[in-house]
């Protein structure tokens, strides 16, 4: 597996953990629907082909995967949703750092591989899953 799809993996794996509650349960940034962490995706409002995006923890939440997989993200309820969590300035916040250029080499994968390993061990510690 390459650096970049070890690094989607366990950062999709966080981004579901950390929208979770105790119970592995998490609400569908788009619909409001709730999900099991297993059983939903960790959804991009920009496009992971933008990189300097794709792993940006504001740009990646929980998503049921009809919203993610069959209603094109559902970008509407996803742009309501992102302004409830993370306020009104997301998402120009979000439409600036899209046209960011970013190249991540091979020691910064393997920082942000070993970073979020340790977050995914963390949140399963502490929310008993």
């Amino acid at each position: 597996m390459n650096y970049k799809a070890k690094l989607d993996r366990i950062f999709s794996e966080y981004v579901r953990l950390r929208d979770s509650d105790s119970n592995g349960y998490g609400r569908c940034i788009s619909c409001g629907k709730v999900v099991f962490w297993k059983d939903a995706d960790a959804g991009h409002y920009v496009n992971r082909k933008h990189m300097s995006l794709r792993f940006d923890e504001k740009n990646v939440n929980l998503q049921c995967r009809s919203c993610n997989r069959f209603d094109e993200g559902n970008m509407i309820g996803y742009n309501h949703g992102l302004i409830e969590k993370y306020g009104d300035k997301v998402i120009s916040y979000l439409d600036i750092k899209r046209h960011n250029i970013s190249k991540i080499g091979p020691t910064e994968y393997t920082v942000l591989i070993k970073h979020y390993q340790q977050e995914v061990k963390r949140l399963k510690e502490q929310k008993g899953l």
